[in-house]
């Protein structure tokens, strides 16, 4: 492990989250000018079984692999302002790339079941899609994808380039960077990735968590966002080997707290995308009240910007959050990159504290 000493309050407060029994297993990794400044592990990778989190223990996290996707597609030569029908023939609704990047599509619900079965055929689950009409005009107000996003895009993506994301992640992203970096984790690595637990819902202080009880109302546009395809129908849930193989655009991104930060680092340092195409798609394009989360979320081109659902102490901050806490973040202008992973997941309505208070001792030791 290392921690640069200019950034002593980030392990006083990683150390913290643990001796308040905050923590199972968790990661943190800072980059600065470049510089590996924090890399940080501590904890059990699997409570059940008694595994310490090693320095390669590795994580399923959730929508952190949003970011990843957008950058695939930002690759992939697509024009982000061409409607999806030029790619995806079979598209019928009037949406753009780029209002599929941007949650403003309109497609946030899969209308029809997926079955299990189905779950590993990325193409089929993306045909599902194909002739659903928008449940608001696109472009009008933005509303989180949780899972539909990485479909859509995920399509947009294969029809351009014939690999699905995780083929040209692993090709143009993980492979040239060195990165232990998998958007659907291959058998070889299986035993390398942490279980993950669930903490309780808590409310926060002074009220209710408006957001938990949405996820937990049938009728809610949260609920049906992220319940089809349900990764809980899997024995295990994202713990199941169909889930982690799967390689779900939006969420089956698996990597370190080191390697997340490792790829933030290259997109700020300009070696994924290059600065004006990243400066583009970090643009905030919408920002306001979330027709699915309830919330205020902000985002470019599938990069979250700071508001209620991704917290960064400046505005130069972007990146994206994955349930439960996992945390990639960049930023241009403090040339930082930060990574955090961990197991133990939290049902707080906009993030997790623990990650609040990593991220804001980094800024604070700047």
């Amino acid at each position: 492990m290392h921690c640069d000493p200019r950034f002593s309050r980030v392990r006083e407060a990683f150390e913290h989250n643990f001796a308040q029994g905050l923590e199972v297993g968790a990661a943190f990794a800072v980059y600065l000018d470049g510089e590996l400044v924090v890399d940080l592990w501590s904890g059990l990778a699997d409570r059940r079984a008694e595994l310490p989190w090693e320095r390669d223990t590795l994580a399923f996290t959730y929508s952190c692999t949003k970011a990843v996707t957008a950058t695939a597609l930002l690759l992939s030569g697509v024009d982000v302002a061409a409607p999806v029908r030029e790619y995806w023939p079979e598209f019928t609704a009037p949406v753009t790339v780029e209002q599929l990047l941007t949650h403003t599509a309109g497609l946030p619900v899969l209308e029809s079941v997926v079955p299990v079965e189905e779950y590993e055929d990325l193409p089929a689950i993306a045909a599902r899609l194909a002739g659903q009409s928008p449940l608001w005009e696109p472009g009008t107000v933005h509303g989180y994808h949780a899972l539909t996003y990485g479909f859509l895009v995920g399509e947009v993506v294969r029809r351009a380039t014939g690999k699905q994301v995780g083929e040209l992640v692993a090709a143009e992203i993980a492979g040239p960077l060195g990165l232990d970096f998998w958007v659907g984790a291959p058998d070889s690595v299986m035993g390398r990735i942490a279980k993950l637990t669930t903490k309780p819902a808590t409310p926060p202080a002074g009220g209710a968590n408006p957001m938990a009880e949405a996820a937990r109302d049938p009728n809610s546009l949260l609920n049906r966002a992220v319940g089809n395809p349900r990764i809980n129908a899997v024995e295990g849930g994202a713990n199941n080997p169909v889930i982690l193989r799967a390689g779900w655009p939006a969420a089956g991104l698996v990597t370190t707290a080191r390697d997340l930060a490792g790829f933030y680092r290259a997109l700020v340092a300009g070696d994924i995308l290059g600065l004006d195409t990243l400066a583009d798609a970090i643009r905030t394009r919408v920002k306001g009240q979330d027709r699915v989360l309830g919330l205020d979320s902000a985002f470019g081109l599938g990069f979250m910007r700071p508001a209620m659902t991704f917290y960064a102490p400046a505005e130069s901050a972007f990146g994206h959050t994955g349930s439960g806490g996992f945390i990639g973040l960049g930023d241009l202008e403090h040339r930082l990159a930060v990574g955090y992973v961990m197991n133990r997941m939290d049902n707080a309505p906009a993030g997790s504290l623990r990650g609040y208070h990593l991220v804001k001792a980094v800024y604070d030791s700047l």
